[in-house]
């Protein structure tokens, strides 16, 4: 199976997408209506030769202290808005 899709649907609905090729379907993506990649399932005989990189943890943002605030974050918004 072989379907066509712009780039945008690839953007917009990526997991979808990916399922679809993970399924063993075949997806071409365009740019104003030129193929400019084909997204296929990898072959099962050499994903023992794909590279994969381990995922890093980044920037740190679970060692931020927690912000404490007497008030609901609504009222906070509210109050920036001009809303009160």
């Amino acid at each position: 199976m072989s379907r066509t899709i712009p780039h945008r649907e690839l953007r917009n609905n990526s997991s979808a997408v990916l399922r679809e090729v993970q399924a063993g379907e075949r997806i071409d993506i365009s740019n104003h209506g030129e193929i400019v990649a084909v997204l296929v399932p990898p072959n099962p005989h050499h994903r023992d030769s794909l590279r994969v990189r381990k995922a890093r943890v980044t920037g740190g943002l679970s060692d931020l202290p927690r912000a404490r605030i007497g008030q609901p974050a609504q009222e906070s918004l509210d109050d920036l808005r001009g809303e009160r």
